[in-house]
C-alpha cells in the first residue's frame, strides 16, 4: 500500500531540491561557456625559433 498523501515536508524539500539543482547546472553551464570561450580566444603561436627551423637541412 502506498502512501496516499504527501506531507507538506516533502513538497518543500522536493521544490528546494529543484532549485539548488538549477543552480548547480547554471553553475556548470557557466564554467563550461567560460572555459570555451577563454579556449577559443587564446592565440596560439609556435615559438620563434620553431617557425624558421626546417628539421635536419
Amino acid at each position: 500500500m502506498g502512501l496516499a498523501h504527501e506531507h507538506e515536508l516533502h513538497r518543500r524539500r522536493k521544490s528546494r531540491n529543484i532549485g539548488l539543482g538549477g543552480v548547480l547546472a547554471g553553475f556548470c553551464l557557466l564554467i563550461f561557456i567560460l572555459t570555451f570561450v577563454k579556449v577559443e580566444t587564446q592565440d596560439i603561436r609556435l615559438p620563434a625559433g620553431a617557425a624558421t627551423e626546417t628539421g635536419g637541412n
